[in-house]
């Protein structure tokens, strides 16, 4: 079993800036996939960023340019540094992990409220 560990969400104002951390615990295979989901009320859960466990990145249109995703192998934890952020960010943050074998692991995820 793998538990994902979301921190780092708050309330900030357009154009500002959160960085968001997911802690992997448990049995965690060295190939895999991390990544950062969202999802806003009344809309469907939507990936942001994904990287995988030798750093190839894969990211939303909606992310390109402003957030960053990276990953610590030694730590099991990936990040999601997000900037110029806007009100349309707003969402529930999900960490996931996906092994290159079966299914993937969610995390209970983080909330970020960007006011205008």
């Amino acid at each position: 079993q793998v538990q994902l560990v979301e921190s780092g969400g708050g309330l900030v104002q357009a154009g500002g800036s959160l960085k968001l951390s997911c802690a992997a615990s448990g049995y965690i295979f060295n190939v895999n996939v991390m990544g950062w989901h969202r999802q806003a009320p009344g809309k469907q859960r939507e990936l942001v960023a994904s990287v995988d466990n030798i750093g190839n990145t894969n990211y939303a249109d909606a992310a390109k340019g402003r957030f960053t995703i990276s990953r610590d192998n030694t730590k099991n934890t990936i990040y999601l540094e997000m900037k110029n952020l806007k009100p349309e960010d707003t969402a529930l943050y999900y960490c996931k992990l996906k092994p290159l074998y079966g299914a993937g692991f969610w995390g209970q995820g983080t909330q970020v409220t960007v006011s205008s």
